[in-house]
């Protein structure tokens, strides 16, 4: 890669789709978890271009490629005590070939960047504990804090289908 290099951010369009969801299946490759079905990867196209979108897609394309290298989602949430809302980025995806050229520090300046203009009161994420190399950019590159006196806890659809259960069912 050139120290020149171009890296333009673009949101999301159907035109896309298949890049974009070939960038998904590249992330969970990366960490090593099954990759979005086809029924998934459906959702995943209509809740980011749909009529109703759920979740905001920003591609990066480097030196005039016609396709995408890398994408980040991000979705709002909002804070009580702060009473504004979070940018919440969900992932943050370069293809190997791209890495360290800045388009992965692009992305995050996106986010943040839209959380300023959008008068957010944070932006958050979650950071593989294995993935180093990212928690590092994090924390030294871009000034963020680890939170350690928060945990992540889940549920998955089953989770939910056992909670919401009839007692004895």
């Amino acid at each position: 890669m050139s120290a020149g290099l171009q890296i333009e951010l673009r949101p999301l369009s159907r035109e896309h789709a298949a890049s974009f969801l070939g960038l998904v299946i590249g992330l969970a490759e990366f960490e090593k978890l099954p990759p979005p079905d086809e029924a998934a990867q459906a959702r995943l196209v209509e809740d980011a271009v749909g009529p109703k979108p759920r979740i905001e897609v920003w591609l990066a394309f480097v030196d005039d490629a016609p396709e995408p290298c890398g994408y980040a989602i991000f979705v709002e949430t909002y804070s009580s005590f702060l009473a504004l809302p979070t940018l919440y980025i969900e992932d943050v995806f370069v293809l190997p070939d791209q890495r360290g050229c800045g388009v992965g520090g692009t992305l995050l300046r996106k986010a943040v960047s839209l959380a300023h203009e959008r008068g957010c009161g944070r932006v958050e994420w979650t950071a593989l504990d294995w993935n180093v190399n990212a928690q590092r950019v994090y924390e030294q590159r871009m000034g963020a804090r680890r939170m350690s006196e928060w945990l992540l806890y889940r549920m998955t659809r089953d989770d939910m289908e056992r909670h919401l259960a009839p007692p004895g069912a």
